[in-house]
Parts: structure tokens; C-alpha cells; sequence
């Protein structure tokens, strides 16, 4: 068999990234206001303030007004609720997320909830959960990582998954679940397996579409992929890579890998994603697009399709 597609996770963010900034071009000139996006993070973890950089940065280059709240890690549940209902007050915030993880003496699930779920760009309101189960993808914000998989999907299959086996390895509510959901609204036939499934591998071997999202560095071997399927790796892990050479501090570099074997899947399956640039990019192309769609809502304008 033919080695697979690569699916250009990069190529296809851009232009994404590119329908926003003409969107927000016209929006501005219509309605004279800019989409607001504000992002709330509290602590000093390092990749959180790496995620929250490149969203702040991205949000710019589209033209929206970009908003930081930085609080230190002793911060009091009681002032970043407040902080979240000052901005769920704010007219100029179109979309608000709070990074996570946050500090331990914080419910992440109650500050998830006190956010407007009209402003919830990543989709993790209980309101957008119910919109999404209940087939509403109209009114839905879906979480951003499952909704660019999704159009990664559709960049080889289309949007008609008619007659199609998917399977899902990982079943939280920020990837597999939501996943899930969107493939059973494409009319695919969805399995979600996960670590108490039985014989993963010959579930996963009957799958047309592949998503894995278990977070276990090249979990998923060639032995897991039937012959041209579409494999989605949401993972992103970081393993030592001794034949990179050494760090300053003495300890190995290291590389990125995903949850799947590329080598080996990518001599079986059609078309795979490549980590990095696969899933990742598209992630926050797609906490653009949805601020996008909430401030075209509250303008009355039609927002682009994705």
C-alpha cells in the first residue's frame, strides 16, 4: 500500500485563521466593534502561560481585541468568580477562557459554569455539552480540539460520514465524548473505547476513522489500524530523544510525539495526522472561529461556515 496522506493540520488552521481576519474586517466595518477575547490565567505553569501567550498573540493577528487577566497561584475562588462574571457583564468580551488547570483549591467546575455559556468559546458550559448531545450544533459551541479534528476529518472524507465505523480511544469531556457527538451528527457509527475496553486493538482494527486521544505516547501501534483508514491523533506527548544529543543541564533532549506510532500506522492507513502540526494548530483556530460566531450573533451578522 501507498504511504498515507499526510493531513496538513497547519495548512488547513491558516486558513481558517484567514476566513476570521476577512470576517472580523467586515464585521468591524459594519458594526465599528471588534470581537473580544479574554483569557484568564492564574498561576505561573509554564505550557499554560505558552497556550495563553499563543492564543493572546493569534487573537491579535485576527483583529480582535485581546484581553490578559494574570492572577498569582494564591488567588481566592471567590475573586476569579468575580473576575468571570465582570467579564460575562462586559459587552466588548465576546468569548472568555479561563486556562486549566487551575490551582487545587479552586473547582474548575464551577468556574466552568459561572461563565456565560453565550461566551463559552471552549465549549465546556453544560449548556454547550447538552446543545451538542442533542444534535443543536447551530446554537452548540463544541470544544475546540474535537472541532478541528473534525474538519480534519472532512478534509479527506467529507461531510457525509454515511456507512463509516469510528472509534474513539479516550473518553473525556474535552476530547472523546465531544468527538464523539460529531461524528454520530456526520452519520458515522461510533465506538468510544478506552482502558477497560476489551481486545482494544482488534475494536480499533475495525475502524474506518481512528481518533486517538488516551494521552500514552505511540499507544496505538500499526497493529491497531485497518488498512486505509483515517487516523486522528489528538495526542501531543513529550518523550526523551537521546539521539538529539544531550540539554545543557546534561539530561536528554527531547521530541514530540503523539498517541500513535507514526511510522508504523502511517504504511497503513489513507491519511494520518502528523505530531506536531496535525491536531494542534487547529485548536486554536478554532477558539478563533468561535469567538468569531459569538460576536457575529450578538451583531445580528452572519458568521463564515467552517
Amino acid at each position: 500500500m501507498a504511504e498515507a496522506k499526510r493531513i496538513d493540520g497547519k495548512a488547513v488552521a491558516a486558513r481558517i485563521i484567514e476566513t476570521v481576519k476577512a470576517s472580523t474586517e467586515t464585521l468591524k466595518a459594519k458594526t465599528g466593534t471588534a470581537p473580544g477575547l479574554a483569557v484568564v490565567i492564574v498561576g505561573e505553569d509554564p505550557a499554560s502561560q505558552v497556550y495563553v501567550g499563543s492564543k493572546a498573540k493569534t487573537a491579535k493577528e485576527c483583529g480582535f481585541t485581546s484581553i490578559k487577566h494574570e492572577l498569582d497561584a494564591e488567588t481566592s475562588e471567590e475573586t476569579l468568580l468575580k473576575v468571570v462574571r465582570d467579564l460575562n457583564a462586559d459587552p466588548a468580551v465576546n468569548g472568555i477562557l479561563v486556562q486549566l488547570p487551575l490551582p487545587k483549591h479552586i473547582d474548575e467546575a464551577k468556574v466552568i459554569q459561572t461563565i456565560d455559556p453565550d461566551k463559552d468559546v471552549d465549549g465546556f458550559h453544560l449548556i454547550n455539552v447538552g446543545r451538542l448531545s442533542t444534535g443543536a450544533l447551530a446554537e452548540a459551541f463544541v470544544p475546540c480540539t474535537p472541532a478541528g479534528s473534525m474538519l480534519l476529518v472532512r478534509e479527506v472524507l467529507g461531510d457525509d460520514l454515511s456507512g463509516k465505523n469510528a472509534v474513539i480511544v479516550g473518553r473525556s469531556n474535552i476530547v472523546g465524548k465531544p468527538m464523539a457527538q460529531l461524528l454520530l451528527a456526520a452519520n458515522a457509527t461510533v465506538t468510544i473505547a478506552h482502558s477497560r475496553t476489551r481486545d482494544l486493538q482488534a475494536v480499533c482494527r475495525g475502524a474506518d476513522i481512528l481518533v486517538a486521544a488516551v494521552g500514552r505516547p505511540e499507544m496505538l501501534t500499526g497493529d491497531y489500524v485497518k488498512d486505509g483508514a483515517v487516523v486522528i491523533d489528538v495526542g501531543i506527548n513529550r518523550i526523551e530523544a537521546p539521539e538529539k544529543g544531550l540539554k545543557e543541564d546534561g539530561t536528554p533532549k527531547t521530541r514530540l510525539v503523539g498517541d500513535v506510532n507514526y511510522a508504523e500506522a502511517s504504511e497503513k492507513a489513507a491519511a494520518i495526522t502528523p505530531v506536531p502540526g496535525g491536531v494542534g494548530p487547529m485548536t486554536i483556530a478554532m477558539l478563533m472561529a468561535n469567538t468569531l460566531r459569538s460576536a457575529c450573533r450578538v451583531a445580528g451578522a452572519e458568521a463564515p461556515k467552517f
